[in-house]
């Protein structure tokens, strides 16, 4: 086959990085193993929503509900939202891909905070338009005044993900407040709430109180992380009617399983045992920033499952160092390492490394 023959592919594709998932964890003396680099829910199952999953799926030679009218039912229920103003899809990054599909084209220009979610380059790189990265403060916080500054006239979506992922802190009311009101109206901002249950700062901004008064903003949450279901790829979006809309039209058919609808519906029916779990993750992570600032480090305020590390060129060695005790976290080489609050004999693994690496 000749060049001129060749299968040819968008330019986008060139700089594209395949998102890179959480490497389990691996040894063979046959000591357990602990995975905290996905930041997935420890706890099993609550028998009801494996019971619900479990009677869905004798279903599975018919196609879901493409319109997910019982989910979006149960959620404007439970969250006092119109089913207008709700879509589904398969997690919360679906959907975020969903909507910069509708949104953002070559030429335009899509700004959020760096490093966060590991997703945001390539959802926005695949359709064609241009990441701008801005710097998280010395905090590893959101720099607003720095992220205004960034936007232009070719700006369309802005990204701010709270807590952020992978540095752990929230944003504040009142600073996105004055950020909203600083952004120009015809730019979409997109909050991405997926480990929102996990907050506890009471001055926290809250997305579902928020966009009601803001035509331009839209919320993203997933029942992957404190609802156990990141299997089952469950998520949903919360904005006014012609945001939801278009995000609708974006979105893959019949997407989200039968088996999928059922579980979250489920899981919305015993909302309040799955979130004592979600406390206790809560305790179980200030257990975990409590040691670690007790052994030197710096660790940023979190209201997540997760600690952040800066670790910089030995971000990969201290990850070795913890693998070699059967944990798995999440290293970005050259910055620092996530690492999941999980079990409490995985958490002793990972703070036993860690003190001794500041010694």
């Amino acid at each position: 086959m000749t060049p001129d023959h060749e299968v040819r592919f968008r330019a986008c594709l060139d700089d594209v990085a395949a998102y890179k998932p959480g490497r389990p964890p691996a040894r063979t003396d046959g000591r357990p193993t602990y995975k905290l680099s996905s930041n997935e829910n420890p706890y099993p199952p609550l028998p009801g929503v494996l019971a619900a999953a479990t009677e869905a799926a004798a279903q599975m030679n018919r196609y879901p509900d493409m319109g997910a009218v019982d989910l979006l039912e149960a959620l404007s229920d439970r969250f006092g939202v119109p089913v207008s103003d709700l879509a589904v899809g398969t997690g919360s990054v679906a959907l975020i891909y969903h909507l910069l599909q509708a949104t953002v084209t070559e030429g335009d220009e899509v700004v959020y905070a760096w490093r966060s979610f590991e997703a945001y380059p390539i959802a926005v790189q695949l359709t064609g338009a241009t990441s701008v990265q801005v710097p998280l403060t010395d905090e590893a916080r959101h720099d607003f005044k720095a992220m205004e500054a960034a936007i232009t006239e070719r700006t369309k979506v802005v990204l701010v993900c709270s807590p952020n992922n992978p540095t752990g802190p929230v944003v504040r009311r009142d600073e996105l407040l004055a950020f909203l009101d600083a952004v120009p109206s015809n730019v979409l901002v997109v909050l991405d709430e997926a480990y929102c249950e996990f907050v506890r700062v009471p001055d926290v901004a809250k997305g579902i109180e928020i966009y009601r008064d803001r035509p331009n903003l839209v919320v993203m949450r997933t029942f992957s992380k404190a609802y156990g279901l990141a299997g089952f790829r469950v998520g949903y979006a919360i904005g006014h009617p012609p945001v939801v809309s278009a995000i609708r039209k974006c979105a893959l058919p019949f997407g989200v399983s039968h088996v999928a609808q059922a579980a979250a519906i489920a899981s919305l029916k015993v909302e309040d045992e799955l979130l004592e779990r979600v406390d206790a993750l809560v305790v179980e992570r200030t257990r975990v920033v409590e040691e670690l600032r007790a052994a030197g480090w710096d660790v940023p305020e979190t209201e997540t499952n997760f600690v952040w590390l800066t670790l910089g060129e030995d971000t990969l060695a201290f990850a070795e160092a913890v693998q070699a005790e059967g944990v798995s976290i999440r290293p970005f080489a050259g910055e620092g390492a996530r690492i999941t609050v999980g079990e409490r004999e995985a958490n002793d693994l990972f703070l036993d490394v860690a003190r001794a690496w500041r010694k």
